[in-house]
């Protein structure tokens, strides 16, 4: 029993040598460099077991190797023998495997780990974290897009690890998380020390059509178009450029979101402060055209100083024409100070008050009474519209075309463009208005006709033309109708055919009406006329003397 249990005994104590002499594939051992050969090290692993492995792999991606006879060094023990009797290792993989468990502790500590870039891959990077190979996606490089990535390769920088496994051998990391937090802190530095108010040097870093960025030092402020400067600036980019040094003023500091505004038009002396002394009411000033809109053009008088000709004051003819039709920008004018609102910063400015009122330069130049001659440019339902001097119009009523037509007939006769002359009848410079007259220039052959004849005058007029109703009569050219009525006192009298074409025939005026160029006649109103005469002349009612003695005595008197 004492044979077999020593037997067993030298067994286990053999067994437990080999298993300490050789030691385990797949784990990272310790060897010594004993020579350097063919780009290749020889290491003793101990066991009497040598290696070989490439001298490329104790280098830094971008870096010499680093090794020398004698080194000790850690590699990983990939088998125990190969095809020559030699043992296979890798320094790589021994790299590798201190690599993970140094970054495993780093992730789940969430402390950064150092790496460098070394390669470029679809969609990033990838970065050497001391053995262990991560990928960085572009994304991930910077906090705005890198364009060249360059400088950036190779150079020992710290990481952010994201996410990784083991098992598969991923590792994702990020650069942008590290700047990140080291702007965070600058920028909560910075604004520390600044306060509002305060004047400070930044550089322009990018400008937008609504303003430029300005880093402070490690902070952006925001500079808005409109606190560049006291005048109007269209786009930044017409006062500033990019990498430009310029001296701003802190208006605003939002402790919240740290946002920061700027100002540079706040370190000039604002000029609305001098506007009222420099531009009193109803002064004329020369300005540019700066911008037009619908309603009107906004004129500079000054940097920082703009005022606005309302679309109202910019002609005193062209009333419904857009501003750009009468002004165009950057165009140099002339205008007066019509109003100043110095809280609204705001000025009200007239154009055509700089230019005499043309309505008031025609009555001036064309009395009433006056001809003038002008192209026809409108026909209207009730008149003709005449082109005059400074682009005014005049207008030729209906009842001022003709003496003879009525206005209906007479404008018939008129096409635009014709050419025409007239008389001026009346000039109304507050409602903008010119009467003009073509009949005035013509003379009035009604009133020629009718010269002297006057309501109950007795005309003699002649017969031209019978017809039931009545007679068509003419008295010096002139035609007038005698209703069937007013040819005789006596009903039975009144009978158009007892009169001739040709006949002579007293009759009394009842009317003349110049409007319509009419007279009215009746012969019943001269019979009863001349009766009230006789019976005024002869005798009365009372006298005893009866009408037809009257009228007798009154025939014979007249023989």
């Amino acid at each position: 029993m004492c044979a077999a249990n020593a037997m067993e005994e030298f067994e286990a104590l053999l067994k437990e040598s080999f298993e300490i002499d050789t030691p385990e594939e797949g784990s990272v051992v310790k060897g010594k460099v004993i020579a350097i050969e063919a780009g290749q090290a020889i290491i003793d692993v101990g066991y009497k077991m040598e290696g070989r492995v490439d001298l490329k792999e104790f280098a830094n991606p971008g870096e010499a190797p680093s090794i020398a006879v004698g080194d000790t060094v850690e590699v990983y023990l990939d088998r125990v023998e190969n095809a020559r009797g030699e043992a296979v290792i890798s320094r790589e993989k021994a790299r590798r495997e201190e690599a993970w468990d140094r970054l495993e502790k780093a992730y789940a500590d969430e402390i950064r780990v150092e790496g460098a870039i070394f390669g470029r891959v679809k969609g990033g990077f990838t970065v050497d974290l001391g053995g262990a190979v991560a990928f960085l996606p572009g994304s991930q490089v910077d906090v705005r897009p890198v364009r060249d990535a360059g400088p950036l390769m190779g150079m020992k920088q710290p990481f952010q690890i994201l996410k990784m496994d083991r098992r598969r051998g991923n590792i994702v990391v990020s650069r942008r998380a590290i700047l990140e937090e080291s702007r965070a802190e600058q920028r909560a530095e910075v604004i520390g020390n600044l306060h509002e108010g305060q004047v400070v040097d930044g550089v322009v870093k990018n400008i937008t059509e609504y303003g430029a960025f300005v880093d402070l030092g490690g902070v952006d402020g925001l500079l808005h178009v409109t606190d560049m400067a006291w005048r109007r600036v269209n786009h930044p980019s017409e006062i500033l450029s990019i990498g430009e040094t310029i001296k701003v003023q802190v208006i605003k500091i939002n402790k919240e979101t740290h946002r920061i505004s700027l100002g540079m038009k706040q370190l000039q002396s604002d000029p609305w402060d001098a506007v009222e002394k420099a531009y009193p009411i109803s002064s004329v000033h020369k300005g540019r055209v700066t911008n037009i809109t619908d309603y009107g053009a906004f004129v500079e008088l000054e940097a920082g100083v703009e005022g606005l000709v309302h679309v109202s004051e910019m002609s005193w003819t062209k009333k419904n024409v857009h501003p750009g039709k009468i002004v165009s920008t950057s165009q140099e004018v002339e205008v007066m100070v019509l109003e100043i609102d110095s809280a609204k910063r705001r000025v009200s400015l007239g154009l055509k008050q700089t230019m005499r009122n043309p309505w008031e330069v025609f009555a001036e130049t064309h009395p009433v009474g006056s001809t003038i001659e002008g192209e026809v440019k409108n026909i209207t339902e009730f008149g003709l519209f005449i082109g005059l001097d400074n682009d005014i119009d005049g207008m030729v009523h209906l009842s001022d075309l003709s003496w003879d037509k009525r206005g209906e007939e007479a404008i018939q006769e008129y096409r635009k463009g014709d050419i025409v002359q007239a008389a001026v009848s009346e000039v109304d410079i507050d409602k903008e208005r010119i009467s003009l007259s073509i009949k005035a220039l013509g003379a009035d052959t009604f009133s020629e006709v009718i010269d002297g004849v006057k309501r109950g005058s007795i005309i003699t007029v002649e017969v031209t033309a019978i017809e039931e109703g009545g007679v068509e009569v003419e008295y010096n050219g002139m035609k007038s109708f005698i209703r069937r009525s007013d040819l005789a006192r006596d009903r039975a009298d009144q009978r158009p055919e007892r009169f001739s074409v040709g006949d002579k025939v007293d009759v009394r005026v009842t009317n003349v009406d110049a409007k319509t160029r009419k007279l009215g006649l009746s012969i019943k109103a001269r019979e009863i006329a001349e009766e009230q005469e006789a019976v005024q002349q002869y005798g009365s009612s009372d006298s005893g003397a009866s009408l037809g003695d009257i009228l007798s005595a009154a025939l014979k008197g007249g023989n």
